[in-house]
């Protein structure tokens, strides 16, 4: 070894103890964290980040970078110390403030509180299957805008993923997929180092992890010993090198490198204590007593990546430049869904729906689809196998497949829990509107998805049809009941149910314009009445969440003030109106109120919420074909809720609506008592 290559050697290994010991000394001074896997994968990281990421982090937006999750999230704190190595806009005394409140560096990682952060993760699995959904925009983008001498979209997307993550069920769905699709843009680092909180990955892991991605359509490296940079290097060169296939590098690590307790489960998690620290610092040759110790040599040498980083984005910005110069059409195009602009003009293209025959609603959501998919080229949708059912599919264009990367219509397969997570991946990968469709039912299956969809302030569009126990048939396993509750229930996720077409198109509006949260639409699978809208108030009310659809009226059909208010969403306004009929011809001015979002109605100021509920009128019926948890917030102590709190039932869905009482003879007779009882 030559004296600069020893140089080299002991800068590197200087730099990756630093990486070691920030994240010891924060985990400590927490006396909360994960310390084991930083420990482990710092050498790993260490290459990937002064190697081989593009990033710029005094830009950590840039479209052209690359995209790095940290799907064992738990992981935080090395991807912490690389950011303030790398010179992100974290100081040092916010790795000080390590999962403390207020602070930027959270015990897992926040997309919106630390710059730098991709992706937020935590809940193992999800980071994973996020890097698929980046792969598939990835790819989707590049086969639209790239063109020869120009690659404009060229980014590779990595991750570091553990045990936990391939455990998890979703990276089983979310690799099948990117094996399939062949995405060749991901390379992720599989930190293989056999531990658990409970143990070894022995006592429920022993299946063949490299045998189970070649059989899903990766490429598997291996890298024997987790402390060989060049060995690492060497494998992240060769992963590069195949562009057709996703791939998979076993890191073989040691977990809590440099710990008393290094190697067992002991060093996974929680704060070491001093004398640990100590003892571990000494194993590393790092002074004792130093915390956060940054040694200025390697705080140089991380920091090129500010220079590297800003002359990476002035050469892509530069290549844009010309390719905008070059193809001004699609380099217009190209402009414009980079900064996530809807374009101009496209709320013209919604349906009028003047005279339309009577459908369900997912069939008008259907029609919206592909009567604006062409004005917002940004759309990107598909379905977990249910396109027939879900209307989904963009009719202008074909399936996205290996090779065929430029369509927008994506088949997930059976797999509703990689859908959810992939779509976070698209959305927060950029410049694309990603929606999926299951039956509601269904959205259990990726719940944890819409989840972080709504943490991560990111917009998604769900498609759920079949909402109700008007699915019918199928019954009771696939009828939703407690699933709009359940929705509700996830703070800044919208739930729109729409009542008939006009809402429908209004819902799909709000949708595509709430670009910093994720909506739900709830739609039904049987036909609903249809609102003449040029007699009954227009639908652009479902912006306010809530509306009065029909003013109460005296028998004479004179304007009246409301004795009663019955509220309804979804299929069940047709019923309300209806209802409200019967009981104006019995001497009762009842005012019909559409609620098609709960989210968009507590929202508005009191003054109008009390405009639409006016407090003095305390009869009030809700019906919803769902639980009746939450109706309370609106009817109050004296209403009442015409609702589903029990499963439903296998049968067509007339005789199920009317076995649950959901016709109008049920609603005036429940009415009626509200309003005796006044």
């Amino acid at each position: 070894m030559t004296a600069a290559t020893k140089t080299k050697t002991d800068l590197d290994q200087l730099c990756i103890n630093t990486i070691r010991t920030l994240s010891l000394d924060a985990v400590q001074k927490a006396n909360s964290g994960h310390p084991g896997l930083p420990l482990g994968m710092a050498p790993a990281a260490y290459v990937l980040w002064t190697k081989f990421l593009r990033h710029n982090p005094k830009n950590p937006k840039w479209f052209g970078r690359d995209r790095f999750l940290l799907s064992a999230g738990h992981g935080s704190m090395l991807l912490y110390s690389l950011l303030h190595l790398t010179g992100y806009d974290l100081p040092l005394e916010q790795l000080k403030r390590f999962r403390q409140l207020h602070s930027m560096t959270p015990g897992h990682p926040e997309n919106l509180l630390t710059p730098g952060v991709e992706v937020t993760t935590g809940p193992l699995g999800q980071g994973f299957a996020n890097g698929v959904g980046m792969g598939i925009a990835r790819e989707h983008l590049a086969a639209k805008f790239n063109k020869r001498g120009f690659p404009i979209v060229d980014n590779y997307i990595y991750c570091i993923c553990s045990d936990g993550d391939l455990m998890e069920g979703v990276s089983y769905e979310s690799a099948s997929l990117a094996g399939h699709l062949k995405l060749g843009s991901l390379i992720y680092l599989y930190d293989d180092n056999q531990i658990t909180i409970d143990g070894s990955t022995d006592l429920a892991f022993t299946e063949d992890r490299t045998k189970r991605f070649e059989a899903a359509g990766w490429h598997v490296l291996e890298v024997s010993d987790g402390n060989d940079l060049k060995a690492i290097e060497n494998a992240i060169r060769a992963a590069q090198r195949i562009k057709d296939k996703p791939k998979l590098i076993r890191v073989k690590t040691i977990i809590g490198f440099g710990m008393p307790m290094q190697g067992t489960s002991k060093a996974h998690s929680d704060a070491p204590g001093e004398e640990a620290v100590r003892q571990t610092k000494r194993n590393l040759g790092w002074p004792e007593n130093k915390h956060f110790y940054i040694p200025k040599e390697a705080l140089t040498h991380f920091r090129s990546a500010v220079r590297n980083g800003a002359r990476m984005e002035k050469e892509w910005n530069a290549t844009v430049t010309k390719y905008e110069r070059t193809f001004p059409g699609v380099g217009a195009a190209f402009r414009e869904i980079r900064f996530h602009a809807l374009p101009e003009g496209w709320e013209r293209t919604l349906p009028k729906f003047d005279g339309v025959e009577a459908k369900a609603t997912r069939a008008y959501s259907g029609d919206v689809i592909n009567a604006v998919a062409d004005a917002i080229p940004q759309m990107i949708g598909g379905s977990a196998d249910l396109k027939p059912s879900n209307n989904t599919y963009i009719n202008s264009s074909g399936d996205i497949q290996a090779g065929a990367y430029q369509n927008r219509n994506i088949h997930y397969g059976i797999r509703e829990h990689a859908m959810g997570s992939a779509m976070n991946g698209m959305s927060l990968f950029g410049s694309v509107v990603p929606f999926g469709g299951t039956f509601q039912t269904f959205s259990d299956y990726m719940r944890p998805a819409i989840r972080l969809a709504a943490l991560s302030h990111i917009q998604v569009i769900y498609v759920f049809t079949h909402d109700s126990i008007g699915l019918g048939e199928d019954g009771p396993t696939h009828q939703s009941v407690e699933h709009l509750a359940a929705l509700r229930a996830i703070p800044n996720l919208a739930v729109i149910r729409p009542c008939d077409a006009h809402e429908v198109r209004e819902a799909w509006r709000a949708a595509l314009k709430r670009t910093n949260a994720p909506t739900s639409l709830a739609l039904s699978r049987q036909k609903v009445d249809l609102i003449d809208r040029k007699k009954f108030a227009d639908a652009k009310g479902l912006h306010k969440g809530a509306y009065v659809l029909a003013e109460a009226e005296g028998k004479s059909g004179k304007a009246a003030s409301p004795k009663l208010i019955i509220i309804a969403t979804g299929s069940e306004v047709g019923l309300a109106m209806k209802a409200r009929e019967r009981l104006i011809a019995d001497g009762i001015p009842t005012r019909a109120v559409s609620m098609p979002c709960w989210e968009f109605f507590d929202a508005q100021s009191q003054t109008y919420k009390d405009e639409v509920l006016p407090p003095r009128v305390t009869a009030r019926l809700s019906i919803e074909a769902g639980v009746s948890l939450g109706w309370s917030k609106y009817i109050g102590a004296n209403g009442d809720a015409l609702a589903v709190d029990r499963f439903g039932a296998s049968a067509p869905a007339e005789d199920v609506f009317r076995d649950y009482g959901f016709t109008v003879e049920n609603a005036v007779r429940k009415a009626m008592k509200l309003v005796n009882r006044e």
